[in-house]
């Protein structure tokens, strides 16, 4: 499977969170559809020309955020079992992530916005 993202390397955005933005994308508008392959993480490092730790901390985050799974030896694949709700805030959550970078937001400030928006959307 050949994935489709590229690395800037002048950006301000760390190069993993670059990757992992790029990845979330892909599998929030189904064009990494659930139980696709992706490559290992040395096949994609060395495509982007990264160290194998970059690659490999973008699919960690993706699969705490439920989006991939590992298989062991089997490989990392496209998680199944999200719902649309998650989808569409995962859309969301990657636009406002491109929008933050785009602006020159640095990462704890765009979360820490984020973070403020959440608690006043809590009802009481």
């Amino acid at each position: 499977m050949q994935v489709l993202i590229s690395v800037d390397p002048d950006s301000s955005v760390p190069p993993y969170e670059q990757v992992r933005v790029q990845l979330a994308e892909l599998i929030g508008d189904g064009r990494l559809p659930v139980g696709s392959r992706l490559p290992t993480v040395r096949q994609l490092a060395a495509d982007l020309r990264l160290a194998a730790n970059t690659v490999a901390r973008a699919y960690r985050e993706l699969e705490t955020a439920g989006l991939l799974e590992t298989r062991g030896r089997n490989g990392t694949f496209v998680a199944p079992g999200r719902d649309d709700a998650v989808d569409r805030l995962q859309r969301a959550a990657a636009g406002y992530a491109a929008e933050a970078a785009r602006l020159g937001v640095p990462p704890a400030t765009a979360l820490a916005l984020v973070r403020a928006a959440l608690d006043a959307a809590r009802p009481g």
